[in-house]
């Protein structure tokens, strides 16, 4: 007794077939009595979760806005903090050249004495380091950023050599405007 839809459309007298006045009222009324409910529920959830995603929206925005004020995407991008490579993370031989450069700079920073007749060289020479360090910092983000060169790594140990020679410098400018600070220094250092 099966038969195929599609003959059913093509018969004629179903589609003049009215259903009855009202039918379509009541089937809508019967519909209602039945889910209100589930209906009401469901809405009143989906208009809660609605709002609470664009207070949530809302918030996120004004945070990044007033958090981050005058900067650009661009910029944000560029304020993440990436770790940048030093000599030491290429190979433990560099590290020892970069660790032996670094000390022997600090060192030699920290027995610097100057006075205030030498302190406009002093300053002189701090600037030009603070340069080189500026230098060395573009330098190890050019080594994060493109990779290990020849060229690269030669570059940071040259800029490193470069400070020390500086200093060493300085210290001997110092030695010869002020002798009697190298007769004191020199005897401290046989005792």
């Amino acid at each position: 007794m099966a038969r195929d839809i599609r003959d059913l459309y093509k018969n004629e007298a179903l589609h003049h077939v009215q259903l009855p006045e009202g039918h379509e009222a009541r089937f809508l009324e019967k519909l209602d009595t039945a889910l209100p409910k589930q209906k009401q529920i469901m809405s009143h959830w989906l208009y809660m979760v609605a709002s609470v995603v664009v207070f949530l929206g809302i918030g996120l925005v004004t945070y990044n806005y007033f958090n981050d004020e005058g900067t650009t995407p661009n910029q944000v991008v560029a304020n993440t903090t990436v770790e940048t490579k030093t000599l030491g993370d290429i190979s433990p031989g560099l590290k020892k050249v970069e660790d032996y450069y670094l000390a022997s700079i600090n060192l030699e920073l920290s027995k610097i004495k100057y006075t205030p007749e030498t302190k406009e060289m002093f300053d002189g020479y701090i600037m030009q380091l603070e340069e080189l360090d500026k230098e060395y910092k573009r330098l190890s983000r050019e080594l994060t950023e493109v990779g290990p060169s020849e060229l690269t790594v030669n570059a940071l140990i040259d800029n490193l050599k470069f400070r020390l020679s500086l200093l060493y410098r300085l210290k001997s400018q110092l030695k010869a405007l002020n002798p009697d600070a190298n007769i004191i220094e020199n005897s401290s250092q046989s005792i």
